[in-house]
């Protein structure tokens, strides 16, 4: 499977991107933050990818992140989230939005998406709720480079300390984004768990 491509944009178009990787032109579907963060035609750029294969149609999917292309596969695993849908919504929210939603079980943020009505909204929070802890989003709200939260890394095991003590996933995921933001990228497990339990606490 191809993981990962890096070229020169080559064309863009409303939710795609061609990118030329020496001579061969690969066309990939994007999500806005995406197609923004890849820079102008004919700048050198690396996008993650994911191929999805069905019976009469074939696409690459590209992200800035490979946390962006992580919530993608989420996503796209909630009955009646398609790719189109996924992308939308990962145009409308960043990584860390959209994590900080479905802990929170914030439906009408993901709402705020294309062709996602409440009652899609309301299924995608409550499938990926238990999950958006563990899952990698931008602290701060950007889709930026750098500065996220890494799956397996210090904030997920904070928040599955948390868990450990009591706290609903919601709260412990909240806590911890508040205390990364305070604390820093590099941030100890035990400093973030200390801070956060304050947070949640308070």
């Amino acid at each position: 499977m191809i993981a990962k491509l890096s070229g020169r944009l080559d064309e863009t178009g409303e939710d795609w991107a061609i990118v030329d990787v020496q001579g061969v032109g690969y066309l990939v579907h994007c999500s806005a933050r995406t197609l923004s963060a890849l820079g102008a035609v004919g700048d050198a750029c690396t996008v993650h990818t994911d191929l999805q294969v069905s019976e009469n149609d074939m696409r690459l999917l590209g992200f800035a992140e490979s946390s962006e292309r992580d919530w993608f596969r989420l996503l796209t695993g909630v009955q009646g989230v398609g790719s189109k849908v996924g992308l939308a919504i990962l145009s409308a929210l960043s990584t860390a939005e959209l994590r900080d939603a479905c802990a929170a079980g914030d439906a009408a943020s993901v709402a705020r998406a294309n062709g996602v009505g409440p009652k899609l909204a309301g299924r995608i929070v409550n499938e990926l709720k238990d999950k958006a802890g563990a899952m990698p989003g931008a602290a701060g709200g950007g889709a930026t480079r750098g500065t996220v939260m890494p799956a397996g890394g210090a904030s997920a095991d904070a928040v599955s300390a948390l868990q450990n003590l009591g706290f609903k996933p919601a709260v412990a995921a909240q806590a911890v984004a508040r205390a990364q933001e305070e604390l820093g990228e590099g941030a100890a497990e035990g400093d973030l768990i200390r801070v956060a339990l304050k947070k949640a606490a308070g």
